[in-house]
């Protein structure tokens, strides 16, 4: 039996290949057989730049239709598939290139050069473009190659693809996520969520993320459904689309800025089965508002790279303001002590996780590989959570600092590294604030030494060519000295009290 991820997309998709797939800004559609027929072109390319079963292929590309067939021509040639965010700044990409080995790297043809010292570093065999549109190397050497290539054969342990996650070192760590991995946590959440081919998915998010590369597309892949493909969020083409869509996927961030257009009534969202939210928390306030102006109340879940979705809301049932619902079928969740034992509901501790969809390990990294395990198989979310008496859990803190910004994982000391080489900085401290727009703001401290002076807007400027544009603090305060416990451990708790207003 084939374990493929696209073996079984295959198998699901419908009988017809002209059925539409997405359907792109500009009213352009694709089908089914196109894209499929593309991933193939793409597959045979690949293998003929060099890349072989296992070989990593690194994308840092424009969400476009051709994106998407790239992620499924790795699939299918049993490649490994890594992408990138658009907004990794030269010597960020540096280090995925440099830790990641890939064989293939294909990025945009503006930031080829800008890229070339990383690329020449890494030593990558073969190196494409893949502009906005419908062109670029890769298209180029796609062209002329067949239309039909079978699926490599995986077991379900076989890697798929790496998930890049910031780490509290500062380092990025490598989620390995296997086929079995995709597969189990894609048909769970058709089932939780009942997608069907009449589906249509307003589907506005990047396909560097798990949110959009995996739970949107895979939904819509796994049901026959198809897709409003935007590339990317904005309030009033989401508004107008709506009248085409059957649901909408989107960060927190989204609906703050839908609900502030004012023609987003429950006229305009009266063909939307199902609103979901999903990787930062969704403010109470945005919940109760959502469903005192359309009727409906928002879909909250909870997921991570390490193992795609992990709870949810039910789709038929009470979906609770504050939390992220229940384990999807397949997922067991504990909330756990410090001895990595159950804790009743009601008590919080550690989110611990175990099923079919966890991922097999970090990249290189067996010993933190090991560490974020338990005894008896369980993985460390770092989340911290608490169940209630009906088994809904709420995230109530994370144990690592992580700032989720706009729907994307900030950790602090990648960004303090960046602070503390500045002239004059003695150390720092980031945090994350309460945000009506983000969720949460990166907000940075800094400690002088005597004399030095710092100009707040030239700092934020000048990490702006270090750090994607998400990380960067949106504002930088000086103190005289960072607030610590006995222990001499900096309290951070106490910064994001005195700077969350």
């Amino acid at each position: 039996m084939n374990h493929n991820f696209l073996d079984l997309v295959e198998a699901r998709m419908p009988r017809d290949p002209a059925s539409p797939l997405l359907e792109t800004e500009d009213g352009s559609t694709w089908s089914y057989g196109r894209v499929m027929a593309l991933s193939a072109r793409l597959a045979h390319a690949l293998a003929a730049a060099g890349a072989t079963r296992g070989d990593r292929v690194a994308a840092q590309v424009e969400k476009t239709p051709n994106a998407l067939a790239l992620y499924l021509a790795c699939l299918r040639g049993g490649f490994v598939y890594l992408p990138l965010n658009t907004a990794y700044q030269p010597a960020e990409v540096a280090y995925f290139l440099g830790d990641a080995a890939p064989a293939v790297f294909v990025c945009r043809p503006e930031s080829r050069d800008a890229l070339d010292p990383a690329i020449r570093e890494a030593r990558i065999r073969a190196v494409f473009t893949l502009d906005a549109a419908h062109g670029g190397t890769l298209i180029d050497a796609a062209d002329s190659q067949p239309d039909e290539h079978p699926v490599a054969q995986a077991g379900a342990d076989d890697l798929a693809v790496i998930i890049y996650t910031s780490g509290t070192t500062g380092r990025s760590k490598g989620a390995m996520l296997s086929h079995g991995n995709l597969s189990s946590n894609g048909l769970a959440l058709v089932e939780a969520w009942q997608f069907g081919a009449t589906d249509v998915l307003l589907h506005q998010l990047p396909l560097f993320h798990v949110h959009g590369l995996f739970v949107a597309n895979h939904c819509v892949l796994l049901s026959g459904a198809r897709m409003l493909f935007h590339r990317k969020f904005d309030a009033k083409v989401a508004l107008a689309s709506l009248a085409r869509a059957t649901v909408m996927m989107g960060v927190p961030t989204y609906y703050v800025r839908l609900l502030a257009e004012p023609g987003f009534d429950r006229a305009a969202a009266s063909g939307v089965r199902l609103f979901i939210s999903g990787s930062a928390p969704l403010l109470l306030e945005t919940f109760r508002e959502f469903e005192d102006r359309i009727g409906q109340r928002i879909l909250e879940r909870y997921g991570m790279s390490e193992s795609g979705m992990i709870t949810s809301n039910p789709l038929n049932g009470e979906r609770r303001g504050g939390t992220v619902g229940s384990p999807l079928p397949g997922n067991e969740v504990r909330v756990a002590g410090a001895d990595d034992r159950a804790l009743p509901a009601g008590e919080t501790g550690a989110i611990q996780i175990r099923g079919a969809n966890v991922f097999h390990g970090y990249w290189r990294m067996p010993e933190k590989t090991r560490e974020e395990f338990t005894a008896d198989g369980w993985f460390r979310t770092g989340d911290v959570g608490v169940f209630d008496a009906d088994g809904y859990l709420s995230i109530v803190g994370r144990a690592k600092d992580l700032i989720i910004s706009g729907g994307y994982n900030v950790y602090p000391k990648e960004i303090e590294l960046e602070l503390d080489v500045l002239p004059g900085v003695v150390e720092s401290a980031v945090v994350g604030v309460p945000h009506p727009d983000f969720g949460e703001a990166v907000v940075a401290v800094v400690v002088l030494a005597k004399g030095a002076m710092l100009d707040e807007a030239a700092t934020i400027a000048g990490l702006r060519t270090r750090l994607a544009n998400y990380k960067v603090p949106k504002r930088v305060h000086v103190v005289d000295d960072l607030p610590r416990n006995a222990m001499g451990k900096v309290q951070k708790a106490e910064l994001r009290k005195r700077y969350g207003g």
